[in-house]
């Protein structure tokens, strides 16, 4: 493949659209969680404050993901799509107008945010399903590595300039700047223009439609058993990543705060780096590849225990980012090659659901243990448990075996693995 053949999937003017419309709307995603986090403090200055809206906001999502499945692929998902983005819109504007006035209150920020979480159910549903609908076969893996690009890269400048807008002009600018760039991303998606599998035909009951999602989620083994795997993994990369690794680098003069945050910055450049391997490099048997490097995320959880300190835990950290992106493009491929477009926006809510579900879980499982048991044990033990479960997902012959898909001939020259 020629150096540029893996952009080549932005000359398709329906990729192209979605791709602006969907990375301007994930600088927003990437800002707000800073924004909203002051903008809570701003009213009240308590861990407790900020624990009640985001806890709201996570149930809110919860509960209307599998809605959010069957809705995107009842209707035209970019008017799914659109209808999100101006929704999300105005409850960041209304947030944002209440604090720049000083009139906003907590109950007041916690319902919007409520609204909010319940709005991104629909969201990611529709995006997962629009994707095999604006790419062609061939291209999938490259344009799922490019979106991940986009996104890796805006996590790691969302955020800066996010907290640049807090500390300039105020919270509420910032999320007024998160609002803004979802009405944007409504008009760049304006010029998406789906091809003919675009679903909405042959509606039946909400209920008869979650079963029929529920039974292509069930028959595919390769499908269920990764999502009971993460299940169990994301419950500990959480209270790991999220609980563990703070703890520890508060409580170790050779990380700290900062020491932290540069960890985390590795991790973030790892996945940068795969998407750029990946967009070029194809994955012949995604979930096979995918599985192996997830058992090798276990490497951090492990040196969190035996090396606190920034150098060899920002490697590790570096290493575990670009492993988690390989399995995270080969994964999203997989569905678009092997789930029906018809039935893929509901599949995607129940594999969201399995993962999503284990954040609060893992919070707080950790939030207990790291309190009853030795840290170093714990860490060590988790990274065990972690590499054991990845790996015996491919026990599975579904998983091990499963292949990228090809119905139409791709470029010659492409690398493989």
């Amino acid at each position: 493949m020629r150096p540029t053949a893996s952009l080549g999937v932005l000359a398709d003017r329906r990729f192209a659209w979605f791709f602006v419309a969907r990375s301007v709307s994930m600088a927003g995603s990437a800002m707000a969680p800073v924004a909203l986090a002051f903008a809570v403090l701003h009213i009240d200055r308590s861990a407790l404050a900020l624990g009640q809206v985001l806890g709201v906001r996570t149930i809110a999502m919860i509960a209307c993901l599998l809605l959010g499945g069957v809705v995107s692929d009842r209707f035209s998902r970019i008017a799914v799509l659109q209808v999100a983005h101006l929704l999300t819109c105005a409850t960041q504007a209304t947030a944002a107008a209440l604090i720049i006035s000083g009139h906003a209150t907590l109950a007041q920020i916690t319902v919007i945010e409520g609204l909010n979480g319940a709005v991104s159910a629909f969201t990611m549903p529709a995006m997962t399903g629009i994707v095999p609908l604006v790419v062609d076969r061939p291209r999938l893996q490259q344009a799922n590595a490019l979106l991940s690009f986009s996104r890796s890269s805006l996590g790691i400048v969302g955020p800066a300039v996010a907290g640049l807008l807090v500390v300039g002009v105020g919270p509420g600018w910032a999320l007024a700047a998160d609002a803004l760039t979802y009405l944007v991303a409504v008009l760049a998606l304006a010029r998406v223009r789906l091809r003919r599998e675009e679903p909405g035909r042959q509606r039946s009951s909400m209920i008869r439609e979650l079963r029929d999602g529920w039974r292509e989620f069930t028959s595919r083994q390769w499908l269920w058993v990764i999502v009971l795997t993460f299940g169990v993994t994301n419950a500990i990369h959480v209270g790991v990543i999220g609980v563990m690794g703070p703890l520890v680098a508060t409580t170790t003069p050779a990380i700290g705060e900062a020491g932290w945050g540069a960890v985390l910055s590795a991790e973030a450049a790892g996945t940068v780096l795969m998407t750029l391997v990946l967009m070029r490099l194809r994955l012949t048997r995604p979930l096979r590849a995918g599985m192996v490097a997830t058992a090798v995320v276990a490497v951090p959880l492990a040196m969190l225990g035996l090396a606190p300190a920034v150098l060899p835990l920002a490697l590790a950290f570096f290493v575990g980012g670009a492993a988690i992106e390989l399995f995270g493009v080969g994964w999203s491929t997989a569905l678009h090659e092997h789930v029906p477009v018809a039935v893929l926006s509901r599949v995607s809510s129940y594999d969201a659901l399995g993962s999503f579900v284990a954040i609060p879980v893992g919070t707080f499982l950790y939030g207990g243990l790291a309190a009853a048991l030795d840290h170093e044990m714990l860490l060590l033990v988790s990274a065990l448990v972690y590499a054991a479960v990845s790996l015996l997902a491919l026990a599975s012959p579904a998983v091990r075996g499963l292949r990228h898909r090809v119905d139409e001939p791709e470029s010659v020259g492409a690398g493989a693995i």
